[in-house]
This record gives C-alpha cells, sequence and structure tokens, in this order.
C-alpha cells in the first residue's frame, strides 16, 4: 500500500507492471481530493519519454527497483490519452475507472458503470495543481492555507532551490620527470705535427786537410756505412675528466583554466484561477 509519506520514493521511480515488465518512469502522483490518499501516477513511457499515461496506484507495492502496478504494460500503452494538467475531472477519472476496470475511489460509490456529476462534483484527482476546493477545511486541519496534493502537508510555504557551482583545484600527479646518464661516442680529429729523418749524401773535394782520412784503407775495396732513421708516428691517449654538475629543481608555473557546468534551478508557478501563469 502506498500513502503520501512514501511519496518520496515513488515520483522519479522506475514503474513495472504486474509481469515485472518496465513500463517506464513515474512522473506525478495524483491524490483523491477527499482522501488524499494516492490514487494515480502518470508514468512517461516511449523511446524519449515524451509520452504520459495514467496508471492506477492504488494497490500498488513499492519493491527495491521502484513501483509494480496490478495492470498490464500493453494496457497502460493503450491508455486513455488524457492531459496532465494537475487535476483530473469527474469525466476524466470515471473514464480511467472504466478502461482499467475499477470501481470508483474509496467511499464514494462510484461504479465502472457512470458517475454522479451531482453527488461528486467536488471529486477529482490532484497532482501539481489546486484543486480550488476545501480550502477553509484544509485551514482548520493543518493551519495553513491550501493543502500539498504531492505529500502531507506541512506549511504554507515551497522551498525553491538551485544549485550554485562552486570552483576549487585538487593537487594530482601529473607526470614525472628523472634524470639519465648515457654515453655517445663522437669522432675527434685534430692535427699533430710529427717529423722523421731522411738521409742527405754531402760531398766534399780532397784536401790536405781530409786527405788522411781519405787514404785511410785499402786502396779499392768494397764498403757498406749504415745510418738509422727516425720518424715520429701520432700517439692517442684518452682520459675522463668532470665538465659539469647537472641537477632538477622545480617551479610553479600558474594557468587559467575555463570550467563551465549546467546548474539546475527550481521555478515556481502560480496558476490563477483564470489560467494565468507567473513565474517566480
Amino acid at each position: 500500500m502506498i500513502g503520501t509519506e512514501t511519496l518520496d520514493r515513488v515520483i522519479g521511480k522506475d514503474v513495472y507492471d504486474e509481469a515485472g515488465q518496465k513500463i517506464g518512469s513515474a512522473a506525478e502522483v495524483y491524490l483523491d481530493d477527499e482522501t488524499g490518499q494516492p490514487e494515480w501516477v502518470t508514468v512517461r513511457t516511449g523511446m524519449f519519454g515524451t509520452k504520459e499515461s495514467f496508471v492506477p496506484i492504488r494497490d500498488a507495492d513499492l519493491t527495491a527497483d521502484g513501483v509494480r502496478v496490478p495492470v498490464s504494460k500493453d494496457r497502460v500503452k493503450d491508455a486513455p490519452k488524457i492531459d496532465t494538467d494537475g487535476h483530473l475531472s469527474p469525466q476524466e477519472e470515471q473514464e480511467l475507472y472504466r478502461y482499467y476496470g475499477m470501481t470508483g475511489g474509496t467511499g464514494t460509490g462510484m461504479t465502472d458503470q457512470g458517475m454522479d456529476l451531482e453527488d461528486t462534483s467536488g471529486r477529482g484527482m490532484a497532482g501539481t495543481g489546486m484543486a480550488g476546493t476545501g480550502t477553509d477545511t484544509d485551514r482548520n486541519r493543518h493551519g495553513t492555507v491550501g493543502r500539498d496534493t504531492s505529500g502531507p502537508t506541512t506549511d504554507d510555504a515551497m522551498t525553491r532551490s538551485e544549485e550554485r557551482l562552486n570552483v576549487g583545484t585538487q593537487r594530482q600527479e601529473a607526470g614525472r620527470a628523472r634524470l639519465r646518464k648515457y654515453v655517445v661516442t663522437e669522432n675527434v680529429t685534430e692535427t699533430v705535427p710529427v717529423s722523421h729523418e731522411e738521409v742527405r749524401l754531402e760531398r766534399e773535394p780532397i784536401t790536405d786537410a781530409n786527405v788522411g782520412d781519405a787514404m785511410d784503407g785499402p786502396a779499392i775495396s768494397e764498403e757498406e756505412h749504415e745510418v738509422t732513421l727516425h720518424a715520429e708516428r701520432p700517439v692517442v691517449d684518452k682520459e675522463a675528466v668532470p665538465v659539469e654538475r647537472v641537477r632538477m629543481d622545480k617551479t610553479t608555473v600558474t594557468d587559467e583554466e575555463r570550467v563551465s557546468a549546467d546548474l539546475r534551478k527550481e521555478e515556481i508557478e502560480v496558476d490563477g484561477a483564470a489560467d494565468d501563469k507567473r513565474r517566480m
């Protein structure tokens, strides 16, 4: 049994038929003007939820997944097309009763064959709009002007809320940097001066000064004279020497980023007797 104290567990929840098939999501709950008890729920159906159908909620059950109603999904699909304007007229209510094979509400004496309009002219279903009846009784009972049609009456005011955007920063790891030393080989060419010895023949005539050396030895003979020649060759030697030191440090750079979000806010409309609406 679903009462006014559990309406918050109905609106916006998934609605399933008697076989457990999902029908859609609950949009609005309509209360009986006389008893104040939930009687109908509008269910958004279709691919994008653009269609709303009235479904009886009097004998529905609350489950962990949402709401289970005692009718089939196909039955809801072909339900009478009635505008969800916040109130059901007695004729619209009776049309729904006939379609679902239900009797009238508790204590009203209504059947699925007809309705005494004179006796039930004050009866209908109240949704988000105002039924327009019983204000003096409601004031005496609750101490407020009017009554809540979407749940139990608490006071005569409605709270309007809206979302605000709170922007801050969160520190998180963005990456890591490390120093790594590796060896590369490059070819270096330098020019080095080198020297070598070559043989140079010097001829001198026989004179009184060298005749003694010239005549020393046999007159005719074979002789050999050897001279050692030297030459320089480039020599390469390598050594490792320190050239610089490298370290890492961190610095903070501040940039600006734009953030955006969709914020929801509630609007309150006043429906007057002449069907004029004002938004606050």
